[in-house]
Parts: C-alpha cells; sequence; structure tokens
C-alpha cells in the first residue's frame, strides 16, 4: 500500500482549551522494528487526550505529541520482524499517543484485528477502555461470575464498556451517574442499578441493593470524597480500583475500614506500562472477548462522531459530561 511523505494531524498550538487543537501537517512516519503503519480511518477521543491538551498529562518518552490513544485503519506499511499483519489488513490499536493523524505508528503486538462486522467507527472506539477495563477489572480485581460491580462514571465510555463486558461474564453491576437520564441509559445496557447520585446516597443505595453487603468490585473514575465512601460501599474482602482523579488524588480516610474489611486497594495507568504488557492484554482480549464482539454483543456505545478538523467540538462535548459512551473522529475513507 503506497502512502504520501506528508499528512494532517491535529496539533496544540499551546496548552489551553479545546480551541487550541489545531490541523497542520506532519511527515508520515516509517515503522521500525516491529511496528505497524496504519492509515487511519477513525480515532476515538478519551479523557486522557483532554488532559494533555491542557498541559496537565504529558505523552511518556518517546511517545508521540499528536493526541490520539486508540485507532482503527488499515496496515499501510510493516517493519522489520512483524509477521502476522501485512499492508491492508483491517486493525484497530492501542497506542500511547498519535491516533489524532492520518496515519500513526503502532507495535504490532498492541494491535488487534476488526471484528467481523464491526464499523470502523466502532473499532475506534474498542482499544483505550476495553484494555483498561479487561486489566482493572477482571485482572487486577478479578471479578468473578455472581459477584457485584460497582462503576462509578457509568454512561463513560469506561463505565458503558465495564458494564457490558462485566453482564457478559456474569456479574451483577451497579452503576453512578449524574442524573436520570444517564441511569436509564446504563440500565438499558444491562446495568442491573443505576444510582443518581445528585439525589441519592450511593453508599446507602448500594448497601440497600446488595442487602447490607455492599460492592465486592469497585472501579473508581473519580477519586476525593470517593476514596472514603468507597471503603463505606466495600463488601468483606472488596477490591477497589482507581484509574482516575476528576475530584482529585487527595482525600480524608480512616484506613480502619481497609484493615477490618480486608480490603484490597489498587490503581493502575495503561499508557505508561509497556509494550509487553500491553500485548498481554490484547492477547487475552482477542481470545476472551473478540468472540463476543462478533456476535455482536458488548459492541461500544457511539454518542457523537466529529470529523478531525472538529476535534475542538469533541473535546467540548467530552469536558461538558453530558455524553454517554464513546465519542470518535472520523478521519479517512478506508
Amino acid at each position: 500500500m503506497d502512502f504520501p511523505e506528508s499528512m494532517t494531524a491535529l496539533g496544540i498550538s499551546a496548552p489551553g482549551g479545546p480551541e487550541v487543537l489545531k490541523p497542520e501537517q506532519r511527515p508520515v512516519p516509517s515503522p521500525g522494528d516491529g511496528e505497524i503503519l496504519i492509515r487511519v480511518s477513525a480515532a476515538g477521543v478519551n479523557r486522557p487526550d483532554v488532559l494533555q491538551r491542557s498541559g496537565a498529562y504529558p505523552p511518556p518518552k518517546g511517545a508521540s505529541d499528536i493526541l490520539g490513544l486508540e485507532v482503527a485503519g488499515r496496515v499501510a506499511a510493516v517493519g522489520a520482524g512483524v509477521t502476522r499483519w501485512k499492508p491492508g489488513d483491517a486493525v484497530c490499536a492501542l497506542t500511547p499517543g498519535g491516533g489524532y493523524a492520518e496515519y500513526v505508528l503502532v507495535d504490532g503486538t498492541n494491535t488487534l484485528p476488526i471484528p467481523a462486522g464491526v464499523s470502523d467507527v466502532q473499532a475506534a472506539a474498542i482499544p483505550e477502555t476495553f484494555f483498561t477495563v479487561w486489566h482493572n477489572v477482571f485482572d487486577r480485581a478479578g471479578l468473578q461470575p455472581g459477584e457485584t460491580l460497582l462503576l462509578h462514571g457509568g454512561a463513560s465510555g469506561i463505565g458503558t464498556t465495564a458494564t457490558m463486558l462485566a453482564k457478559a461474564f456474569g456479574a451483577t453491576v451497579a452503576v453512578t451517574a449524574g442524573s436520570d437520564e444517564k441511569c436509564a441509559a446504563c440500565r438499558e445496557l444491562g446495568a442491573d442499578i443505576a444510582i443518581n447520585y445528585r439525589d441519592e446516597d450511593w453508599v446507602s443505595a448500594i448497601k440497600e441493593a446488595t442487602a447490607g453487603r455492599g460492592a465486592d468490585v469497585i472501579l473508581d473514575i473519580v477519586g476525593g470524597p470517593y476514596l472514603q465512601k468507597n471503603y463505606q460501599a466495600a463488601a468483606v474482602g472488596g477490591r477497589i480500583v482507581s484509574i482516575a482523579f476528576l475530584q482529585g488524588s487527595r482525600g480524608d480516610v480512616d484506613f480502619m475500614r481497609l484493615m477490618m474489611k480486608r480490603l484490597t486497594h489498587t490503581g493502575s495507568t495503561l499508557r505508561a506500562q509497556s509494550v509487553e504488557v500491553k500485548a498481554g492484554i490484547a492477547s487475552q482480549l482477542e481470545d476472551r472477548v473478540w468472540p463476543l464482539l462478533e456476535k455482536a454483543e458488548c459492541l461500544p456505545l457511539i454518542h457523537a462522531r466529529f470529523p478531525l478538523a472538529e476535534a475542538s467540538r469533541a473535546h467540548e462535548l467530552m469536558e461538558s459530561n453530558a455524553h454517554i459512551g464513546k465519542i470518535v473522529l472520523e478521519i479517512g475513507a478506508v
């Protein structure tokens, strides 16, 4: 597959609001050992993109300064040592950066085939959230069939993905969300319990819904005051995983409940982890989750799509918290 010397990418003129996102011309990168070059058809928009744009989340060493952590498209070229992929293959991939562009370099082992019957827009909304949910809910927290999972931000990309996957693997799902509309959307996706945190004390609600037991696993993107409340809401032997801190990474926490309930509180980030770790997650997803996607189960919920040149509008929507599910940039025809 031929490709040009230059491409359109979305640059950041200076750290700031959505208006700082500006199209610019960049050289098309060449794949090195183990890498593939993807001609991007669509890219997912995620909360870390907003943080990086504002100057609060610099890319890891060696990663592109271009935003974008997940893409779908067609393989344009492969580097030395790549045996699985060939030009023309339809793929989606997790990338440490570079997705808001017509071409992006990714590691071949962090790439997966677009599941049969799944569109490029849907495929672009899979890697970041599915890798994150699988690693944290199933690997780190060890969610088991019959257990109760509590998700904060139930209407987010992470929340909607976690709801569908947890239900597919036999768990009971409870979510918190900020409106009745979002709670209703979460129930439609399969959530058994949906709590509007603006109107109801979610700790009391989850306790009541579980006959006083609490949640076996809690996935938290909020932090701040939720740190203490998670300990109150957790079941004995519960596992809490922190993956973001929308209300801050500090809180006044009484650790007595951690000890008395024999809780495990862990956390992780995905972007900074090694290519090898991400390859392991990709392998598990292909084995356990790809068959579900090919049966049209657990497909990502797409709230809105924008052309690359209107990425600022996508970021405005992300920051408004009005979306339910994923936001995707459409970049090129395939």
